[in-house]
């Protein structure tokens, strides 16, 4: 954790947790409502910021798994990704939506989501019903899984490449 503190400014919980330290997590805020999201967050944008603050508005802490940036790779391509693993957590620390943040090398954040045990389980809305890694364990828990519209023409991906285009447009003048 940051600091060796539990809290951040206002006195609400932050810091970067290990896998390991998820279920301390779990047992240390009994009584409070956990909710979870991942993603790899690699170009931080508007989109990711709405779902974040709405995430975070279906519980009483928040914490966002990222994806490693060898993980990111293996999703996304050798040229990914743009910004390193202790950047993006560094990033999303310092929204006010998020109160932790944790690294996870697989491809899914199963793993991660079986240690945290969260009350709320939160993706976008393009996923699926059945196509959420970790909804039934979550459910088997006691919790439940929420999906949210994504904030339309918000992607990583999509302002990587138009950034791309956009260098290719100028380069030779």
């Amino acid at each position: 954790m940051r600091s060796g503190s539990d809290t951040m400014d206002g006195g609400r919980p932050g810091g970067a947790l290990e896998r390991h330290e998820l279920a301390g997590l779990r047992a240390r805020l009994a009584g409070v409502r956990i909710v979870f999201t991942n993603g790899c967050f690699d170009v931080l944008h508007r989109g990711h910021v709405e779902l974040l603050a709405t995430a975070r508005g279906l519980g009483d802490c928040l914490v966002v798994g990222i994806n490693s940036d060898d993980s990111v790779r293996r999703l996304k391509g050798p040229s990914r990704p743009v910004t390193a693993a202790p950047d993006r957590a560094f990033i999303l620390l310092h929204l006010r939506s998020v109160d932790f943040v944790t690294v996870f090398d697989k491809d899914t954040p199963l793993e991660t989501i079986a240690a945290l045990r969260p009350d709320v389980l939160v993706k976008g809305a393009e996923y699926g019903a059945g196509e959420i890694v970790g909804e039934d364990l979550v459910r088997e828990s006691g919790g439940r899984v929420v999906r949210i519209p994504m904030v339309e023409g918000y992607s990583s991906s999509e302002l990587i490449d138009r950034i791309g285009r956009s260098r290719e447009g100028t380069a030779g003048r």
